[in-house]
């Protein structure tokens, strides 16, 4: 299928709503996946920073199932004929808590459809809008950046990785190591209807798309950070923001990585594979 770019652009303004309840199964189930000591979900508790990604799944059919796992593409977003696909970036503010019980609204957009060619071929960017609503006005107002590439080359060998911030000037204050077992990763894509076979599929990863390992979530990456936070501060964060560098495997162990600000205000964040590369950079404000 070639690749149409003008085509692809009507897509632009496409919006799409959808409605979910914050049920307190889901809650409890990701604290258990992140191994983390919560006393369970009770009815009006606040849903911590990025969990809001456990609701409003894309609960398509089997049969409508691509061959990556991923819903076959024409709905919502643009039919990008490009087989890879991963979430690049996140821009996310937390203007007020989404509560366990309450019934929930988004309103998503596609903003924009971008093409560019890179070292590893084409690559098409989809930007996406999305706004959660609670009782009242927007709770939380997010920005996503997907990226469509083209199926690795014969021999092909992946681009070089940058050393992470944690270099010999910058130690972390903050850190966790990860050790992304295939459990780890299949409670992920179950919590959140995740089929992208990268995740649990090792075949398909290491012979089809041409990967060493099976592919850490870049959200689960992004929440790991976000509860780093939690685990280091009590106070609540008002925004998040991250864009994926280079992909972690479950062959290796990685550590999430944060330092704060003399103020309190920032903290800059960041995940590092064993090898020392940077795999995602991040920072979140804090309602300091």
């Amino acid at each position: 299928m070639a690749l149409d770019v003008q085509a692809l652009q009507k897509w632009v303004g496409r919006t799409e709503t959808a409605e979910d309840t914050v049920s307190a199964f889901p809650v409890a189930a990701l604290s258990a996946t992140l191994d983390r000591d919560d006393p369970p979900p009770r009815k009006g508790d606040p849903l911590p920073p990025l969990w809001h990604w456990l609701y409003f799944l894309p609960a398509y059919r089997h049969s409508e199932a691509g061959p990556d796992g991923h819903m076959r593409r024409g709905g919502f977003l643009p039919p990008v004929p490009l087989p890879r696909r991963m979430l690049a970036g996140s821009r996310v503010q937390f203007r007020q808590a989404l509560r366990v019980g309450e019934p929930i609204r988004r309103v998503s957009t596609v903003a924009n459809v971008t093409h560019k060619s890179g070292r590893s071929g084409e690559l098409v960017f989809v930007l996406v809008r999305h706004e959660l609503s609670g009782a009242g006005a927007v709770n939380i107002a997010e920005e996503h950046d997907i990226v469509y590439r083209e199926a690795p080359r014969t021999g092909e060998q992946p681009a070089a990785s940058s050393p992470a911030s944690s270099g010999n000037s910058v130690v972390a204050q903050w850190q966790r190591v990860v050790h992304p077992d295939p459990l780890l990763l299949f409670r992920y894509s179950a919590l959140t209807f995740n089929g992208h076979r990268i995740h649990y599929d090792r075949r398909y990863v290491t012979e089809t798309e041409g990967y060493p390992g099976l592919i850490v979530h870049g959200p689960l990456i992004a929440t790991l950070l976000t509860d780093l936070v939690r685990r280091n501060s009590t106070t609540p964060m008002t925004s998040f923001k991250f864009k994926a560098v280079s992909p972690l495997f479950d062959i290796a162990p990685f550590s999430v990585n944060g330092i704060p600000s003399a103020d309190g205000k920032q903290v800059k964040l960041w995940a590092q594979g064993a090898a020392g590369q940077l795999a995602m950079d991040a920072e979140a404000t804090l309602a300091v």
